[in-house]
């Protein structure tokens, strides 16, 4: 299966040289195929690039790493926290392609060439709940607004401006991160951002009292931007092609609501869904659980919590990124925990078992219980990469990485450029990490308090209430 992988990635690249050595203008296929590399300059935000459990992933990562097998080359990212910088790799040929949630403006279309648009957004004011609501571009008078700065957001403000609306002023921040506007309008600084709807979507949760007060300007086609006087025809027509068929492949559509449909990822509390859930389904597996934990030695409240958070104790459970299962294991995780049928709820339980093991061993000898497992529950989630991040940004604010409560204030705080870019790993969707635990603390208590409440012992029966009511409270005498 290597060998063939191999030849094929070498047919490919031949193809592709061919296909350069054809055109008059052959730089950029050129220097791909040569290199066997295709560079991408993109942003570490959840809507286009991070690292995830099991290594990177985003909307506009998967797309280009799909052109580059595509292409038989190796994708190679960079990354920018600023819009300029995006730009500027491509000026200097660091970079084939800039993807970054980018839209489609007059202004970019004369400097550089563009692929096809593989989706839209939407630019949004955004406003804090309990200040008045801004409903249209007249309300925002006298209002501080932050924009990303030489972003299309800050053109249309200008555009508006020219336009009469003298009265317009606006902050360019030096960001290409929506949730460092995002922080200045929680915190007070500015009374609204402009943001574009895909990014509010994905970071509304780290701040719920923000909300959309209305749409500004029009919908914006999403492209990705090549510099023309680096780009050759050539590419320019294998990435147009490839998008199109990615398109009516369906392939597009799917990476969209993997990355952008967020109902499903973050689970809440419900203590009422969740004992029904015990009423009704625990039952058909907690012997096996039980077996499981005894033998990993874990509590089976923990283990039966744990795969309630996962999938509701549904073996058959199947995710739309691909995690299948009891444990919801992702298939490289599986395969590296011999776990050969993911649908089977015991090799789901003892690969999920030994998992969570594993990430509570991997934790420094010095953290103790409870907070070495609430840590390696984390762990199990976000990757222990993310959270050894967040304990080095709890330490650096002074708090205790050895703590879960201290580390716990800390995860979040893997949403906000200002702290992920000074991190080794980047972007996490730490809150999401935080509900996780928390989410499997809440339903190992109860089950903890049903199981103390099953050992206690019980009242003598009450025989008489067995009995026919003429003979109630009569003695019976034993022959």
């Amino acid at each position: 299966m290597h060998v063939f992988a191999h030849t094929s990635r070498i047919v490919a690249v031949a193809v592709l040289l061919l296909l350069v050595g054809c055109g008059e203008d052959r730089t950029s296929l050129d220097r791909i195929a040569e290199r066997g590399e295709l560079h991408f300059v993109t942003r570490n935000s959840p809507s286009t690039y991070y690292l995830g459990r099991d290594g990177p992933t985003g909307f506009e990562y998967e797309l280009a790493n799909a052109l580059a097998e595509e292409l038989g080359v190796e994708l190679i990212v960079h990354q920018s926290f600023t819009i300029d910088g995006l730009f500027e790799a491509l000026k200097r040929g660091e970079a084939d392609i800039a993807g970054a949630g980018l839209s489609l403006t007059e202004q970019r279309r004369s400097v550089y060439s563009s692929s096809l648009p593989f989706a839209s957004q939407q630019p949004q004011v955004i406003y804090k709940v309990g200040e008045a609501k801004p409903r249209r571009i007249a309300d925002l008078e006298g209002r501080s607004i932050a924009v990303a700065a030489n972003s299309s957001h800050a053109d249309l403000l200008q555009a508006l401006r020219d336009d009469g609306r003298d009265w317009l002023q606006w902050s360019a921040i030096n960001t290409a991160d929506p949730m460092e506007l995002l922080v200045l309008v929680r915190d007070d600084e500015v009374d609204v951002a402009i943001v574009d709807s895909r990014d509010f979507l994905l970071q509304q949760t780290l701040v719920p009292r923000l909300e959309r007060a209305f749409d500004i300007g029009t919908q914006r086609d999403i492209v990705w931007f090549l510099d023309k006087r680096h780009e050759s025809s050539a590419l320019l027509e294998r990435i147009d092609g490839f998008l199109a068929d990615q398109q009516t492949g369906g392939q597009l559509a799917a990476l969209s609501r993997k990355h952008f449909s967020r109902d499903e990822d973050i689970s809440r509390v419900d203590s009422q869904t969740f004992v029904r859930g015990v009423r009704r389904n625990l039952n058909n597996y907690r012997g096996l659980i039980e077996d499981v934990a005894q033998e990993h030695q874990v509590p089976w409240e923990l283990l039966a919590a744990i795969s309630y958070q996962e999938s509701h104790w549904d073996p058959e459970a199947t995710s739309r990124t691909g995690v299948r299962g009891m444990m919801m294991l992702t298939l490289p995780t599986a395969e590296e925990l011999g776990v050969t049928d993911r649908t089977d709820p015991a090799q789901s339980l003892h690969g999920g078992a030994r998992y969570f093991k594993n990430m509570r061993r991997r934790l420094p000898t010095d953290i103790a219980e409870p907070d070495r497992s609430w840590m390696a529950l984390a762990a199990y989630n976000i990757g222990m990469g993310h959270l050894e991040d967040a304990r080095v940004l709890t330490e650096r604010r002074g708090g205790d990485p050895h703590l879960w409560r201290d580390v716990m204030d800390s995860l979040p705080l893997l949403e906000e450029s200002e702290h992920y870019r000074t991190l080794r790993y980047g972007y996490a969707r730490g809150l999401e990490a935080v509900r996780y635990v928390q989410n499997i603390r809440h339903y190992y208590d109860i089950l903890r308090w049903q199981s103390a409440r099953d050992a206690r012992p019980r009242p003598p029966v009450d025989s008489d209430s067995y009995l026919p009511a003429p003979l109630r409270h009569l003695r019976l005498l034993a022959l």
